[in-house]
Parts: structure tokens; sequence; C-alpha cells
């Protein structure tokens, strides 16, 4: 819990300089950005190995390698294309001395192996999967932080690609879905 404090802490001195989340979210930040990252564990309580693409703030990449710290063996790649979230990313994970690495990249272009690949706010879910595909062909499962949108985004993603997929409720938010996702193959 003193890490999650902390890291609402550096969270809120970066957020008024560089908008990394919406300013009303920060009041909200146990339910509407902790809980709803730490939530992936409890369908993958196993996994190990993370890899949260878009990681932006770092939900949820952040608070599942705080999550994770404790366990031999975890660790959470945070990826992001833009520089200055990368920066301020590299800040939590040495502060923190979190068991994390972050990469300054397209998270496509990535060679990284992990046990599940997640995101939150990147992309409609057929462009996040084809972000996504690589971490699926080394064999990788996906749970995908979604809205209320989740059903219509899996009915457009079908038309692109085969895949089996499973909705969850949120537990931080009624109208939030956890996707999970496996055997992701293109369509055509």
């Amino acid at each position: 819990m003193a890490e999650l404090d902390r890291f609402l802490v550096l969270l809120t001195e970066a957020n008024a300089v560089m908008n990394l989340v919406g300013p009303d979210s920060l009041p909200d930040f146990w339910i509407r950005h902790a809980l709803d990252s730490a939530q992936l564990l409890e369908h993958q309580p196993k996994a190990l190995t993370w890899a949260d693409l878009g990681a932006g703030a770092g939900f949820p990449g952040v608070v599942l390698a705080i999550l994770l710290k404790a366990r031999t063996g975890g660790h959470v790649w945070l990826i992001d294309s833009l520089g200055k979230r990368c920066r301020f990313l590299d800040q939590i994970v040495d502060e923190l001395k979190l068991p994390a690495t972050v990469i300054n990249g397209r998270a496509e272009d990535q060679a990284v192996r992990c046990e599940v690949v997640t995101a939150r706010a990147v992309a409609p879910l057929e462009k996040l999967l084809a972000y996504a595909q690589p971490y699926f062909q080394r064999g990788a499962q996906g749970l995908f932080l979604k809205g209320e949108k989740a059903e219509s985004e899996l009915i457009a993603a079908r038309q692109v690609w085969h895949f089996e997929a499973e909705l969850s409720p949120s537990l931080s938010d009624a109208r939030g879905r956890i996707v999970s996702i496996r055997s992701l193959r293109r369509a055509r």
C-alpha cells in the first residue's frame, strides 16, 4: 500500500505538468486506477511476466509490477512510444525499485516474451490486437481492460481476427469489462 501511495504522489506531481491522466480521475485513484489494474491478477494469478502496451501513466503495468514485486520471477515490460511518458515510467520504476523494464518504442516492434499482454485505453480492440499479435505468436494470452463498448469492439474485431474470447465484469466500474483473448490469428 505504501508503494501505491507513493505512486499516487509521483503521478499527481507529474500530472500537473504533462497530463498523464485526466485530473478529475486522480481523486478516484484507488478504484478507477489501482483496483482497475490490480484485478487483472485474479484472471491470471500464476502469471509472472506481463507486457503493458501503451503503458502511459502506468496503468495497469506499474500497479502489476508493485503487486508482483514480492514474487520471484515477476516482471513487467512497460512499453510506450512517447519519450516523456517513458521518462516518467523510468522514474517510477527506479524510485520504487520495481521488477519492470521501460521500453520506448512501438509495441508491435518489440521482441518481448511474456505470459500475459495487457493494455488499457490504447485503441479499439481490432487495432489493439494488431499491436499485440507478436506477443500472442510467442505464447502470450491477452487481458485487456475495456469500457462499455467491449461487446461491440469484439464484434468488430472478429471481422479481422479469429480468437477465443471471454468477457468478465470489471470490479472497478459496472460498465467496464475485462476481455480475455486466446489463440489469436488473422481472419484472412
